[in-house]
This record gives structure tokens, C-alpha cells and sequence, in this order.
């Protein structure tokens, strides 16, 4: 019996993995129980994209929750608006939400479309408070254009 044999590619190609980006599942679900819950904005430590090795401390809106793991998109207090087209022409697209009590100064905040964050419910620090309803679904829908269903 001859043992067939195996060429390798590189790079080996990269299958699109559906959990990372299936947001058709969301469900507008805050509850103060907690846990972090699709329509809530949490703290956690979130990877920076150009090294995942380091990251910072951010909120972030929950989008979905499956299982243990939660699909976030992380928010900012700084105003994207003054450099949009240079967001944009690096793949980087804010959608305004407005004022929470996820930051304690009440600043207004900004959510990255294009950027699907991956999170365990134990990185998650604390809760920090429901966004509006209209906003979210407003958000989940900006953010269907970055990511396909």
C-alpha cells in the first residue's frame, strides 16, 4: 500500500470562520443581572489589532452572546469626526452613540463598525449600562455592512 502524499501551500489559506462574523443572531436584551447582554456596554481588556499581545482596558457594546463567549464592537470617547476620511481610508469606520453611564464623565461615545472583538464573559470587568434600543439597532445594522451575514 503506497502512503499518498501531502503538498502544503503557503500560506495556507484562511477559511472565514462564521462565529467571528455572523451578527444575524442579535437580540436587543439588556438585563442588570450581572452578566454582559446584548445592548449593554461592559469594560474589558480588549487586544490591539496591530499586536494582540498588548491591549488596553475599553468599553465595548455587546452584540451577541453564544455560549461563554460575547461578539463586541469596541467604543471610544474620542471624536472620529475630525479625521474621518483618514479612518476611512484605513478601514476604520466610527458610528456616533452618544452619552451613557458606561464613562463616568458622560463623554460622548463612538462605536468601531468594522471591528468584531471576540470576548470570554470572564474578561469582562464590570457592567457599565444599556444603550438605547433605537441606537443599537441603528449600530447592528451600520455594522452588517462591514460584516456579512
Amino acid at each position: 500500500m503506497r502512503i499518498p502524499r501531502i503538498r502544503l501551500v503557503w500560506p495556507l489559506p484562511r477559511l472565514p470562520r462564521r462565529q467571528e462574523t455572523d451578527i444575524d443572531e442579535v437580540r436587543y436584551a439588556p438585563r442588570a443581572n450581572g452578566q454582559a447582554d446584548p445592548g449593554e456596554v461592559v469594560w474589558a481588556w480588549v487586544p490591539f489589532e496591530e499586536d494582540p499581545s498588548r491591549g488596553k482596558d475599553r468599553p465595548v457594546l455587546v452584540l451577541a452572546r453564544r455560549g461563554g463567549e460575547l461578539l463586541t464592537l469596541p467604543l471610544t470617547s474620542k471624536d472620529h469626526d475630525l479625521d474621518q476620511r483618514q479612518e476611512n481610508r484605513s478601514g476604520r469606520y466610527w458610528m456616533d452613540v452618544g452619552t451613557g453611564a458606561w464613562d463616568r464623565a458622560r463623554r460622548p461615545s463612538e462605536v468601531r463598525l468594522d471591528r468584531l472583538v471576540r470576548l470570554r464573559d470572564r474578561d469582562v470587568r464590570r457592567e457599565g449600562a444599556a444603550i438605547d434600543r433605537v441606537v443599537f439597532e441603528q449600530v447592528v445594522e451600520a455594522a452588517r455592512r462591514y460584516h456579512p451575514v
